[in-house]
């Protein structure tokens, strides 16, 4: 085996990934959750999720590696003979999606982690800490409303997490967790030791603009949006709808009208937060002829700034109690989720910048509008992220794509990054 010491570090400066094999990758993982609508369903602890989590896993052990899943069903994956005492280099992301969303989400960080760890075996690298790739479960909680359930867990944040978690149809969490290869009631062993990590890397589609309007193939992220989200339940009176007068109604539909308009309102006139968004909507008992007796729905807050999520929350449950009074329906929101904004680590930022610039590729710095693992993993370890561009800045739909040589330059300044950080460099 090659040490580093051999190598040199401009040998390792000149590896490079595989460029067509993380493409097609991609494009086979891609068609794991494909839907009528063009897009990738695969939420997790579905039978799509635990399709994509054996493709993977399938995948590292052709290239010699070795997998495992911890009891929060979290893919993990290392190189087989790895038994380097002291913190590692965590890369990766996460496979599950939202309902019909994109091919890239999440599933881009894990395959480029997987391609850098493979890229390192073949060329026959030790480093001084280990590189270990990770697949987080249920980041986007589309089906489990508790997204982030595997960051958390392996970072030891389990009491943020619920005893008894249920999908939205009420449904437990421990059966599909079990099919998954994971065990709820065993939950806290899938946390790490303490200093465990010594640097956490994520690679990602950036799901906004920015980068493709300066044409650049790089982004460093400098921070990362808090939230709260909500789950707003409303109970009115069903009636029939041709009899009962208007005056005399509790349609929960109409209150729930309110609650979104309330939540845009938040962030546009009143202007305390960044952006508002009132999501995952059900109502009941869902028949044309009967008045609407409940409804439910997701509702999101986020920002840079703690202080104005927390003042952008306080107002809208406020708003809340105005709705009731005035459709006389009953409606109790429960936080399901609060992140606060997360700076990345200034040392890894200046890293994935001097990495792109040795590679010979523009970026610039910004903030992620969107949520990720490594604002959890950044309780424990420095955290550093890499954008690629997103054409049109779309996200979250099946029009989500970014161009093949972007994707490529963005494996490879993760592959500079971890070497140096796994060669100890920084």
């Amino acid at each position: 085996m090659t040490t580093t010491a051999q190598i040199g570090t401009e040998a390792l400066r000149a590896l490079r990934i595989d460029g067509a094999r993380l493409l097609r990758r991609i494009d086979e993982l891609a068609r794991i959750g494909a839907d009528p609508l063009g897009g990738v369903t695969r939420p997790a602890f579905s039978a799509e999720d635990r399709q994509a989590q054996q493709y993977v896993r399938a995948e590292a052990a052709g290239a010699g590696l070795r997998t495992e899943v911890d009891q929060a069903g979290n893919v993990i994956i290392r190189r087989a003979h790895d038994t380097v005492p002291g913190p590692v280099v965590l890369m990766g992301s996460h496979l599950d999606t939202v309902l019909n969303g994109g091919r890239l989400d999440g599933a881009y960080g894990v395959l480029a982690a997987l391609e850098v760890l493979q890229t390192v075996v073949e060329a026959g690298v030790e480093l001084v800490h280990e590189p270990v790739a990770v697949a987080f479960a249920n980041e986007e909680g589309a089906l489990f409303p508790q997204p982030f359930w595997g960051s958390m867990a392996l970072t030891g944040q389990t009491d943020r997490l619920p005893d008894d978690p249920r999908d939205r149809h009420g449904d437990s969490l421990a059966g599909p967790l079990h099919l998954a290869g994971g065990d709820l009631a065993q939950l806290g062993r899938a946390a790490w030791p303490p200093r465990s990590v010594r640097s956490y890397l994520e690679l990602h589609i950036e799901q906004g603009p920015v980068l493709e309007e300066l044409n650049l193939p790089i982004g460093v992220v400098t921070d990362i949006v808090g939230r709260v989200v909500y789950d707003v339940r409303v109970r009115g009176r069903a009636g029939h709808a041709g009899t009962t007068p208007m005056g005399r109604r509790r349609d929960a539909a109409v209150a729930m009208s309110h609650v979104v308009i309330a939540a845009e309102r938040t962030a546009t006139t009143a202007g305390r937060c960044r952006v508002a968004t009132a999501g995952c909507v059900t109502v009941s008992p869902g028949a044309t002829n009967v008045i609407p007796s409940e409804a439910r729905i997701s509702v999101e807050f986020r920002d840079e700034s703690a202080a104005r999520i927390a003042d952008a929350a306080t107002s809208f449950v406020a708003e809340l109690r105005a709705v009731a009074e005035l459709t006389g329906c009953e409606i109790v929101a429960e936080e399901t989720l609060r992140t606060v904004p997360v700076p990345t680590d200034p040392a890894l930022r200046d890293l994935i910048a001097a990495c792109a610039e040795d590679l010979g590729h523009g970026h610039t710095r910004l903030p992620s509008g969107a949520g990720h693992d490594a604002q959890i993993v950044a309780e424990v370890a420095p955290t550093g992220m890499i954008f690629v561009p997103s054409l049109k800045g779309l996200s979250h739909t099946p029009e989500e794509d970014t161009a093949p040589a972007d994707l490529v330059a963005g494996a490879d300044v993760l592959l500079q990054a971890a070497l140096a950080l796994g060669a100890g460099d920084r």
